[in-house]
């Protein structure tokens, strides 16, 4: 099991509980950013008297280090990965040595699509979430938004409003409601791309540099959330992840259009739809080419649907029965009588 940064905890635990119920024994590899739930984990296993070498924790690296070295190891029977869709092409590369089941939930460009009926103030709200929650740093994220043309201008300025109204801050502190970025090196990146946008003839609406942080503050990995429009689709900020607080957001007029729009990517993870026209909601989220669709909501999830994407997003299912079939190998027993 190799789990990501975002998230550790959650995501980890996802794959350990239904691994373990189903009588397997693990090997986890957490990130090297946040390795350190894992191994507390670790020791209230051995606290409650879970035998030895039941869940195993591997700290490191990836390539050339313990993630390629436990992903090629011809003792492992399956590999479950959540992370970013390099990471998951060399790991299942990895597994095609001795056909090892593998089960991924990876990158997303995702889409969120926002038809002129919706309730406005809940689409707002909804788009604001999915686009800059953790700072942007969550896989089933909104980073490019299709808003029908007769409330463009009209959402483009309350999402401004409100991406401009976030408290910078520690976490522990009540009047802060945003941090910043995982890392260094991470924040770099997302920088990258904003310069990026603003070069290749980006409207600004909001944001794009780094927030003005007093004292010992001043040192982290903060950005700025970010709202772009005027781009066209072949733009990187369009087309690539970015996995920041940060969206692009392009007008529509018609229904095929903007499903035109929302399935013009290599990624296929999640969309969020807001309307209040329940028929168009079935017939949008039947077209919308992606593992998990959202309908006036983000984020809700039931563990026992299922959880995963399509296309560069992934490969298996997480969750309920799926992870059943996942962690359990099906037999036949055929017996004459």
């Amino acid at each position: 099991m190799i789990s990501p940064w975002n998230a550790p905890f959650l995501l980890m635990t996802w794959k350990v509980g239904p691994a373990l119920a189903c009588g397997n024994t693990v090997v986890l590899k957490p990130s090297e950013e946040t390795p350190f739930t894992a191994n507390l984990l670790g020791e209230v296993m051995n606290k409650v008297g879970i035998p030895a070498g039941v869940y195993n924790v591997v700290n490191g690296f990836g390539p050339d280090a313990a993630g390629e070295f436990v992903t090629t190891h011809p003792g492992v029977d399956a590999i479950t990965f959540t992370g970013e869709t390099r990471t998951g092409t060399a790991i299942m590369k990895a597994a095609a040595e001795g056909t090892r089941d593998v089960s991924f939930e990876m990158g997303g460009k995702n889409a969120g699509i926002v038809f002129a009926d919706a309730d406005f103030d809940d689409a707002v709200n909804g788009i604001f979430r999915s686009a800059f929650l953790n700072t942007g740093q969550v896989c089933l994220g909104t980073e490019r938004v299709y808003v029908e043309r007769p409330i463009f201008d009209r959402f483009v300025a309350a999402l401004k409003e409100k991406a401009e109204g976030v408290k910078f801050g520690r976490p522990q502190e009540k009047t802060s409601n945003y941090g910043p970025l995982i890392s260094r090196e991470h924040q770099n990146k997302v920088l990258s791309y904003y310069a990026r946008a603003a070069e290749e003839g980006a409207t600004v609406v909001t944001g794009g540099g780094i927030p003005d942080m007093d004292g010992e503050l001043a040192e982290g990995n903060w950005v700025q959330p970010t709202i772009w429009t005027g781009l066209p689709e072949t733009a990187a900020v369009v087309k690539e992840e970015i996995f920041g607080p940060c969206c692009h957001i392009r007008p529509f007029d018609t229904e095929d259009e903007v499903v035109a729009l929302a399935n013009d990517t290599d990624y296929g993870l999640a969309t969020t739809i807001w309307t209040t026209n329940l028929t168009r909601a079935h017939r949008m989220a039947a077209r919308v080419d992606v593992g998990i669709t959202w309908v006036n909501a983000w984020f809700l999830r039931d563990l026992r649907t299922p959880f995963g994407g399509s296309k560069q997003s992934g490969i298996g299912r997480e969750g309920g029965v799926h992870s059943l079939e996942f962690y359990t190998e099906m037999r036949n027993v055929c017996i004459k009588l």
